[in-house]
């Protein structure tokens, strides 16, 4: 398994634009064949303030990802509502259940 954390902050005026687009992308990305889980988290602490935790099948999932048309139309969506630049890490599964299966 290979997972990724994406934070992200998001314009205080753009907050519910970018709920809508990443729900979208979240909903169409947990279809794709190469993707275990795609979950949507807003910290508790600051609500401008999101985690993308995206967890594949292979390393060679996520370049596959950033291919669809979901994650492109959420790219060029969401570019001018980042309040920053996006911070990712990568992550190897030890534990991740795919109730997919």
């Amino acid at each position: 398994m290979h997972a990724l954390l994406v934070r992200i902050k998001v314009k205080p005026e753009r907050l519910d634009d970018f709920i809508e687009a990443t729900m979208e992308n979240a909903k169409a990305s947990n279809n794709e064949p190469g993707i275990v889980r795609f979950d949507l988290l807003r910290s508790s602490d600051d609500p401008t303030g999101f985690v993308l935790y995206e967890v594949y099948r292979d390393a060679d999932a996520p370049a596959r990802h950033k291919e669809s048309p979901h994650y492109l139309a959420w790219r060029d969506a969401c570019e001018p509502m980042l309040d920053g630049p996006r911070v990712r890490e990568t992550l190897a599964g030890i534990f991740v259940p795919d109730h997919r299966v």
